[in-house]
């Protein structure tokens, strides 16, 4: 008797998957209206209390930290995910460019939720015309990435100010079943002004909330976020040494290779 064709299984769903799906719609739902209620009513009060432009700015900031916070802790407690942070206390020193891998959407929510309120952002350009994101990014006076050298000089100008800046060099999620590939623009910042860069590698499994994964296609099992901070890199050791476009390259196919060490060694040993 002819045996049957063997058929690929997929994962069995765990972790309770259908509260999950409830769960994380309501996320998404949270979110939405939370950038909406910022907005509306946090920010207008606080513009009407004295104090310069940066000061406003960094109200603006701790009031998104302190929503991110909350927001993380709800989707903890909700069972959605888990997550290791390690070495976040390193994060927010004036002048420090904090450069992160992109695997998922909840990257700059989690570092934004866990850096000091004087830290800026470059986010991505399209969030400023989105209704939701729109007040928060611009109350915070974040920075857009037009991908200019206006943006370049301005990023540049925060961390000589004595802010911290956050950045994703790779300037989109990355995609499912690849490594991290880092526009340069990152290290033409950090070599225009930062004075220290700190690499912070973000792993997630399973991977979801990718570039143009629909939120209701979530993993079979729980999301599972590991963020390490690793050591401080001087931007000085290739400024001082070459021009800037060599002193670039150099240092970007440094960061690569981190990234890439950092993954790929824990891809191995089943962290």
């Amino acid at each position: 008797m002819a045996m049957d064709a063997p058929r690929s299984l997929a994962p069995q769903r765990q972790d309770a998957w259908l509260w999950r799906l409830v769960a994380t719609g309501a996320s998404f739902v949270l979110f939405g209206l939370g950038g909406l209620a910022l907005r509306l009513f946090v920010f207008p009060p606080q513009g009407l209390l004295p104090g310069s432009r940066r000061v406003r700015q960094r109200r603006a900031r701790r009031a998104i930290g302190g929503s991110f916070r909350w927001f993380i802790r709800f989707m903890v407690r909700a069972g959605i995910l888990t997550v290791d942070f390690r070495g976040a206390e390193r994060l927010g020193r004036p002048g420090q460019l904090i450069v992160a891998n992109h695997p998922s959407l909840l990257d700059v929510v989690f570092l934004i939720g866990h850096v000091d309120g004087h830290a800026n952002c470059v986010v991505k350009h399209g969030l400023v015309t989105n209704p939701f994101t729109r007040g928060p990014i611009l109350s915070a006076g974040y920075i857009t990435n037009d991908q200019s050298l206006e943006m370049l000089d301005r990023s540049a100008e925060v961390l000589k100010q004595g802010e911290a800046l956050i950045i994703f060099p790779e300037g989109t999620r990355t995609p499912v079943g690849s490594l991290p590939k880092l526009h340069r623009g990152a290290c033409a910042i950090a070599l225009r002004g930062a004075q220290v860069v700190t690499p912070v590698v973000i792993r997630m499994t399973p991977r979801s909330l990718t570039k143009g994964e629909p939120w209701y296609r979530i993993p079979y099992r729980r999301m599972r976020y590991s963020i390490h901070v690793g050591p401080d890199i001087d931007p000085a050791r290739w400024r001082d040494r070459h021009s800037p476009p060599i002193a670039g390259r150099l240092m970007n196919d440094f960061l690569h290779d981190y990234f890439a060490s950092e993954l790929n060694h824990h891809a191995g040993t089943g962290n």
